[in-house]
């Protein structure tokens, strides 16, 4: 099903549904754990994307290599970057795990210069060094409600970054060969969802019992987000270049603050935190104008 939309549009519908998703993160961390989350969110996506493959995946234009590639990010994203990003969210809060994600460009942008030689111009090398410094100015405040987290904790978006980075120019690989966001979706997805599955039924269980009603509730709505999010990812993807989408698709945190703003107001957000976060943004900016 073709998505009718230009790269910079669907770049930052993705923004607008992976920053809604972060903030809706928080409360469902209140009723359960991030890998309860993970197994809740992923299948709930999964699900959707299978129900509506009738209208959606063109079957007849099936292409094993893609279809490898699709399934390969899958076992990535987003399983393993939803439940570091959940657990980033848990100890670091929104806005700062969700600054701290805007390193995913970094790594697009370099494994693009490598795959489809997309080379960076001076503006654009600018700006990831503005996303650095922003990011290291984001580590001097390490409290989220009223509780201090630990240096590693910044371990957690990193990773979560390098990964979604990494995935994005791999992702285009495969749909130049098979053109089709929703089919690319749909088979990353279902990688993921039996990645966090068959982790579930291994684990001895963490002592968390099952979530509640609303924790199930919370990371569905998640879930629904992230997966329009990423269907918009990819659209965008078999669209435009890396080197466009990705730094869009970084500018999510800035619906993280406004959303943290909005309904998450005793969280005092301190003037570093909020230089970071525009600084990391602005990185993001000076990556699209160059």
């Amino acid at each position: 099903m073709a998505i009718p939309a230009g790269p910079a549009a669907l770049s930052l519908l993705a923004a607008l549904l992976f920053g809604l998703a972060l903030v809706l993160t928080q409360p469902g961390l209140r009723h359960a754990s991030p890998s309860q989350g993970a197994l809740i969110s992923i299948p709930t996506s999964t699900a959707l994307f299978w129900i509506l493959s009738p209208r959606t995946v063109d079957w007849s234009q099936w292409e094993p290599r893609a279809a490898a590639i699709f399934a390969a990010v899958g076992l990535l994203f987003p399983a393993s970057v939803t439940l570091l990003t959940f657990e980033a969210n848990r100890r670091m809060g929104p806005s700062v795990s969700g600054a701290l994600g805007n390193l995913a460009p970094v790594f697009a942008v370099l494994l693009a210069l490598v795959l489809f030689h997309e080379v960076p111009r001076l503006g654009q090398t600018v700006g990831i060094v503005t996303i650095i410094g922003g990011v290291l100015l984001l580590s001097v405040d390490r409290r989220w409600l009223d509780t201090s987290w630990p240096y590693w904790a910044a371990g957690l978006p990193l990773a979560a970054a390098a990964i979604r980075g990494i995935i994005q120019p791999l992702a285009k690989l495969g749909l130049a060969l098979w053109p089709s966001p929703s089919a690319a979706v749909l088979l990353g997805y279902s990688v993921s969802c039996l990645v966090v599955v068959s982790a579930a039924r291994t684990r001895k269980g963490d002592g968390t019992g099952r979530p509640s009603p609303a924790g199930v509730l919370w990371f569905a709505l998640v879930g629904i987000c992230n997966g329009g999010a990423v269907l918009a990812l990819y659209a965008a993807l078999a669209r435009g270049p890396v080197i466009l989408v990705s730094p869009l698709v970084a500018t999510y945190p800035l619906v993280t603050l406004a959303l943290t703003a909005l309904f998450l107001r005793r969280v005092s957000l301190g003037w570093n935190v909020m230089l970071g976060v525009m600084l990391t943004v602005a990185g993001v900016a000076l990556l699209l104008r160059a």
